[in-house]
């Protein structure tokens, strides 16, 4: 540690928050289309590990070890209060099943994936597809809670090589994403979508804009409150639960029961009038931001190897399995491509990607693009666990 540049927690606190905020600050001031293919979140994390890897800042410090345990369980609270799951439901009737079933495809494609180039990867790989997993249901914040879940060090080369894939695909897919508007007369022929039933989905996806009202400084202390009590609460309802082995492996441990705990209450008070509460998207996401220049930070890239190419290769195998499942779930529901495209945003790109693919396609459906995107905030912890299972079963 005496070779390393920063080593205070508030120092190593500011330079994540420095990091974060500039990226974005670029974004707004700039404009640059850019952003929209190479979006902040890819910098924020490679930053810090370029920082952390030639002695600016530390691999490990308490302050990453506090940050995972009290921070990630409350921003994932704070982030599933916006989840509204009826009025999703509403504007896309059949529509969301085409994301759920976009859903199970990156369920039952992780096992699929890895088992094609486990040759190539080591014995705990499969913690990593769980991760990945997190992040293509619901977003970052799931990818670092079912990290957290599944007891992955951020600083492990299987979660390392978790996010260069989870970038890497990004990177192929989103253009997909938006290059397929160009094809929307033949997808929706394809699908066999009426023009009455989309415009019935655009008329209420414009219903759907709702005002929360100005930020307060109470509304602030009203979502600490909710985020640091579920927390505690759900940390102490774990520690009461045995963790679940397999082959003297834990595969059910502490950490697991709480973030599953956290999100079934997060769903919970969705649903009641802490859900009206202003400025809890933006809180929520401000730090899963902070958290992703944290698993850069922790990132250790001296003992990265060739295994990367086969995760990536099983990544790639992975995502198009997704598609395919997408693909045949919007001709089995009639959707239109707009719809696909974004139910896939949501999945693989969270609420990050899910609005501007919708922007691109249609503007109308930016509101509903965000609501499926947290949806898969609600599912992405439970969904992706059970991916990981599979994928430790075909190990």
């Amino acid at each position: 540690m005496a070779d390393i540049l920063i080593t205070s927690p508030a120092g190593i606190l500011a330079v994540l928050a420095i990091v974060t905020s500039f990226f974005f600050y670029l974004e707004k001031q700039t404009g640059w289309h850019f952003f929209n293919y190479f979006p902040p979140l890819i910098f924020i994390y490679l930053i810090p590990v370029v920082l952390s890897n030639t002695g600016i800042i530390p691999n490990k410090s308490p302050v990453y070890d506090f940050m995972g345990d009290i921070i990630l369980p409350v921003f994932l609270t704070i982030m599933l209060l916006e989840v509204n799951i009826l009025a999703t439901v509403r504007v896309m009737g059949k529509g969301i099943f085409v994301m759920l079933l976009g859903t199970l495809g990156v369920v039952i494609g992780a096992p699929i994936g890895l088992f094609i180039v486990k040759h190539g990867l080591g014995p705990e790989v499969w913690k990593g597809f769980g991760a990945l997993a997190g992040s293509w249901i619901g977003g970052t914040g799931n990818m670092l809670a079912v990290a957290y879940a599944l007891n992955l060090d951020e600083s492990s080369l299987d979660f390392g090589y978790a996010v260069i894939a989870d970038n890497a695909v990004y990177l192929i897919w989103l253009p997909i994403l938006l290059a397929s508007k160009n094809f929307a007369s033949k997808f929706n022929s394809f699908t066999g979508i009426t023009k009455e039933k989309i415009e019935s989905i655009d008329k209420a996806a414009e219903e759907l804009i709702s005002d929360k009202g100005n930020i307060e400084m109470r509304h602030f202390l009203y979502l600490f409150m909710i985020g640091f009590g579920i927390t505690a609460l759900a940390s102490w309802l774990a520690g009461m639960i045995e963790p679940i082995r397999v082959d003297g492996q834990v595969l059910f441990s502490t950490n697991t029961y709480k973030i599953l705990i956290v999100t079934i209450f997060g769903v919970a008070l969705s649903f009641t009038k802490a859900s009206s509460i202003p400025g809890s998207h933006a809180l929520a996401m401000a730090l899963v931001y902070m958290f992703v220049a944290r698993m850069g930070a922790k990132a250790d890239l001296s003992n990265l190897s060739i295994s990367v190419f086969w995760f990536l290769l099983g990544a790639y195998i992975w995502i198009f399995i997704h598609g395919f499942i997408l693909v045949g779930a919007a001709k089995l529901f009639k959707v239109d491509v707009h719809i696909a495209a974004i139910s896939s945003a949501a999945n693989i790109g969270g609420a990050a990607s899910a609005p501007i693919v919708a922007a691109y396609h249609k503007p109308s459906l930016v509101p509903v693009s965000i609501l499926m995107a947290l949806i898969g905030y609600a599912i992405g912890n439970p969904a992706a666990i059970l991916a990981a299972v599979l994928c430790r079963w075909v190990m």
